[in-house]
């Protein structure tokens, strides 16, 4: 079961990842402001890739967690 919450995390964060990137991308090619430096897209590289992380640890938390209280409520 270990295992199985690495992968879905690691997946989910990747997939939430690439989301929360082309959300960026599309907000950005509406809105034409100022180049970012290199220290400025470094730190929004590393946010987008927190915030994928927590959300997938969440969304995994969740589910895994409901189908442990599923096991336990029908066996």
């Amino acid at each position: 079961m270990v295992k199985a919450s690495l992968i879905a995390m690691m997946v989910l964060t990747v997939l939430i990842a690439m989301g929360l990137r082309w959300r960026e991308d599309r907000l950005a090619a509406t809105q034409r402001g100022p180049r970012l430096g290199l220290v400025e897209r470094g730190k929004r590289t590393a946010n987008r890739w927190v915030t994928a992380a927590a959300i997938a640890a969440a969304a995994t938390m969740i589910v895994l967690g409901g189908i442990h209280w599923l096991r336990l409520a029908i066996g």
